[in-house]
This record gives C-alpha cells, sequence and structure tokens, in this order.
C-alpha cells in the first residue's frame, strides 16, 4: 500500500471518528454545554477530513491542523487526567489523540516542488 492510499484510509477513519462525536454533542448539549461545543468543532473538523480525502496535497494545511490540534488537545487533556481535574479514564483519548496526530504527520503529502 503506497502512502498517499495509507493516507486516504487515515483521513476516512478519523473523519468518520470525528463525525460520530455528533452523538455525544446531542447527548451532552444540555449536561455539559462546553463539551457539546467541542464535539461541534469534531464533527466539523471530521466532514472536512471526508473531503479532503479526494485531493490531500490541496489540504495540507487541514492535515497539519488536525495533527497539531491533537497533540494539543492530548496535552491538555493528559495534564487534567494527571491533575485529577477529568477522569483517568479520560487518558485513553489521549493516547488517541497521539496517534491520530503521529499517523497524520508521518504521512502528509509533501510540499510539491515550486513550478509543479
Amino acid at each position: 500500500m503506497n502512502r498517499e492510499v495509507a493516507l486516504k484510509i487515515v483521513l476516512g477513519v478519523v473523519g468518520f471518528l470525528f463525525l460520530a462525536s455528533a452523538y455525544p454533542l446531542i447527548v451532552f448539549a444540555r449536561q455539559d454545554p462546553a463539551l457539546s461545543m467541542m464535539f461541534s468543532l469534531y464533527v466539523t473538523l471530521g466532514v472536512f477530513l471526508i473531503l479532503a480525502i479526494r485531493n490531500p496535497w490541496a489540504n495540507r494545511s487541514l492535515i497539519a491542523f488536525t495533527a497539531w490540534s491533537s497533540f494539543a488537545h492530548a496535552v491538555v487533556m493528559g495534564t487534567q487526567a494527571m491533575r485529577n481535574m477529568v477522569a483517568q479514564g479520560e487518558l485513553v483519548g489521549v493516547v488517541g489523540l497521539v496517534v491520530i496526530g503521529v499517523a497524520l504527520i508521518a504521512l502528509a503529502p509533501p510540499k510539491r516542488p515550486a513550478g509543479s
């Protein structure tokens, strides 16, 4: 399997995972408005990741944003879990976000040479 195919698979899987956060968005809308607001961003990002499958090179900045924002979210969530601000079970999410970030960085399309 070549790198582009692997990237497209990762974009699809991550995009659908993020789209799946629409369910907790609806469930937590009244209980935890801040959490549902965060899920709304992930649902939106999921839609754009799925659209990026068609042309990953045209969406390099979206792929980079998804990777680096996943790292940032993992750092914040991991820090909160270690300080007992959120449940220790959130560390599973930290691992998932780091895996997403690493996969997207590793498979990100290279810059095209000027003039291509």
